[in-house]
Formats: structure tokens, C-alpha cells, sequence
């Protein structure tokens, strides 16, 4: 490797490790020739950790799942970019939103308003962002409903399902599935859990 190549390199580094003293906004950092894929929290970048098949399976299938369910105007998608704010962007497991006004072919991130469920699927080095930072910017931006997808000890799914309380403008917990989740809200759905995984 050459030496101006490693300087180039050395200096990429450096800035995305340091980010300017007010912090990165996501239009500076989308450019951004990064080895990893990254959420944006607070103007800092955070590495996106290694996922397992575990997760990969149960993330894909709910995804199916609400994707064959949806109805007009919703569309869903997985690990799409959610524009929080300029400081804050993060890409939800699984994301429900409206389609209307939205263009779906020139779209990097979906505005917050635009979003009407996110859900996280629970791994060993996701846990407080999933059940707290998340939830919480989340339910600060206006996102109705949050499920949190965590792993059984017979290993399947319990998927909690919040709702955000617009007086408090936090999620409450409504139910707890194991087994068969069914809501009927963004639309109805109804998901074999024991059919999720592949045991």
C-alpha cells in the first residue's frame, strides 16, 4: 500500500471518529466511505454489531408477515433508513409506513411522520439500544407503534407490543405475544411465532 493511500486512509479515520464538536449531521456522513453499516445517534456514528441467523430468520419472516398483511396506503421494509432528525438516524429490524406523498423510487430515509410501526428483533449486542434508546427516539418522533422482538428460552419469539401514549408521548406496553401474534393495528395481522423459526 502507498504511502499517500494510508494517509488517506489514517485521515478517513479521523474524521469519522471524531466528529465536529457539534456533532455529524446524516447529509455529512451518507457520503461517507465507511467499512461497516451505521446509525447516526446524537451526531456520533455507531457501528451497526454482526447479527445471527437467529435474528436474520426471525427479522425476514415478520417482515413477510406484515409485508403480505399491509394494506393500502402502508408498505413495509426491512432495516430501511429512518430520518429521526439531522442528528439521528437508525434503520429499524422492520418498518411499516404510509406510502402517501412518499417517493418509494428516489427515497433514502423515511421521514418519521411517514412511519407508523418500527420493529427491533432483541440480539446480545443490541439490548439497551433496543429496549430503551430506540424505543424512546422512537416514540419521541411520533411513531405510533413499536414492537420488541425477544428470544424465548425455547428459542422463539416473544414479540411486546407498545403503543405510544400521545399525552406522555412515551410507548406503554398492551400485550405480550407467545405463540401466535395478533394486533389489529396498523392493519390486522396474525403471525405464527412457532412458525417464525426454524428449529
Amino acid at each position: 500500500m502507498s504511502a499517500v493511500r494510508e494517509v488517506a486512509m489514517t485521515a478517513e479515520l479521523i474524521d469519522w471518529m471524531h466528529p465536529p464538536s457539534q456533532g455529524w449531521t446524516y447529509e455529512q456522513v451518507k457520503d461517507l466511505d465507511l467499512p461497516f453499516e451505521w446509525d447516526l445517534v446524537d451526531g456520533v456514528v455507531v457501528v451497526r454489531g454482526q447479527t445471527n441467523q437467529w435474528h436474520d430468520q426471525v427479522r425476514d419472516r415478520l417482515f413477510m408477515a406484515v409485508f403480505n398483511a399491509r394494506v393500502a396506503p402502508y408498505a413495509a421494509n426491512v432495516e430501511r433508513c429512518v430520518l429521526l432528525d439531522e442528528d439521528n438516524t437508525t434503520k429499524p429490524d422492520v418498518v411499516v409506513f404510509d406510502k402517501t406523498g412518499v417517493d418509494v423510487f428516489e427515497l433514502e430515509c423515511l421521514p418519521p411522520g411517514a412511519v407508523v410501526l418500527t420493529v427491533e428483533v432483541v440480539s446480545p449486542g443490541t439490548r439497551a439500544a433496543d429496549r430503551f434508546r430506540k424505543p424512546g427516539q422512537y416514540a419521541e418522533a411520533g411513531i405510533p407503534y413499536y414492537w420488541r422482538v425477544e428470544r424465548g428460552l425455547d428459542n422463539l419469539p416473544i414479540v411486546h407490543e407498545f403503543h405510544r401514549d400521545e399525552e406522555k408521548g412515551v410507548y406503554l406496553p398492551v400485550a405480550q405475544h407467545e405463540g401466535v401474534l395478533r394486533t389489529s393495528v396498523p392493519y390486522p395481522v396474525e403471525i405464527d411465532l412457532a412458525a417464525v423459526v426454524e428449529l
